[in-house]
């Protein structure tokens, strides 16, 4: 009998710097400086990513902890329904998801250009 990984009620707190740091390298190297850039904000075991772009923030994904180093649960936010859908797979930069804060970042970028 296969077990899936154990979930986790919050992100510790070194897990959520490497993510911090992550996003700012993410937002140095890969974006043009200034209007636009990722956030990440964290709840419980998720962390949520939006980017600003232009003054304006929206929502890009939605990532879930889990304990160990299966890596993180992704979930796209879908505008059709205003939620963010863990099933979907039908986008564009669903092939730079791999489990990493990183491919998030890549994916969103991918799926919600700047």
């Amino acid at each position: 009998m296969t077990r899936s990984p154990k979930m986790v009620s919050s992100i510790p707190d070194d897990v959520r710097i490497q993510v911090l740091s992550t996003v700012e390298r993410f937002n140095r190297d890969e974006l043009e400086p200034g209007e636009c850039y990722y956030k990440a904000r964290f709840t419980g075991n998720y962390c949520y990513l939006s980017r600003v772009d232009y003054g304006s923030e929206g929502p890009i994904c939605r990532l879930r902890y889990k304990k160990g180093a299966d890596g993180w649960e992704f979930a796209i936010f879908k505008w059709s329904t205003e939620s963010y859908d863990p099933d979907e797979w039908m986008f564009p930069g669903s092939d730079q998801v791999d489990g990493t804060v990183e491919g998030a970042l890549k994916a969103g970028l991918e799926a919600y250009p700047a």
